[in-house]
């Protein structure tokens, strides 16, 4: 099977009081608003972990010190593309940078609680959101130590 779908990656990032980026915007074919978390295709040559922390600059204006994978799925059986999930935290703040079919996101910061009750509720188009966000809730699996290469942006193995 081959695709020619670029794989994706999904960003759950929390800040300091455990609030959670998420975006909303209204998709009338779909009918309405809906709540996304940051993310988006890979471009040229970027790895899973470049892709997210470009998406998670250019839609919500914010960088990531620490990043943890929470895995990577199968879009649909259709193609062999992948969307990767990752939590983001010790985060910065500052602009977005939305290109033209994306001006119309706005930015909020939410409780994962909020978030959550927004999963079970259907205000999610897409299942990658949900899924990390589930994923980033439950996770039983510890941080990588913050010396570890994936911290500081090299792509795991």
């Amino acid at each position: 099977m081959s695709s020619n779908t670029p794989d994706a990656s999904v960003i759950v990032a929390r800040d300091s009081q455990g609030l959670v980026a998420l975006l909303s915007a209204d998709f009338p074919d779909h009918g309405g608003e809906h709540v996304f978390l940051p993310g988006g295709r890979f471009e040229a040559g970027e790895t899973p972990l470049a892709c997210a922390r470009r998406e998670l600059r250019e839609e919500a204006g914010v960088t990531a010190a620490r990043w943890r994978s929470l895995g990577s799925y199968a879009i649909t059986l259709g193609t062999t593309a992948r969307v990767h999930l990752f939590e983001a935290q010790d985060l910065t703040l500052g602009p977005q940078n939305l290109r033209d079919n994306e001006l119309d996101f706005k930015l909020m910061w939410w409780p994962m609680k909020d978030a959550m009750s927004a999963v079970y509720e259907g205000r999610f188009l897409l299942p990658a959101g949900p899924l990390a966000l589930m994923l980033a809730n439950h996770s039983p699996a510890a941080w990588p130590a913050t010396d570890s290469v994936f911290d500081q942006g090299a792509s795991r193995p």
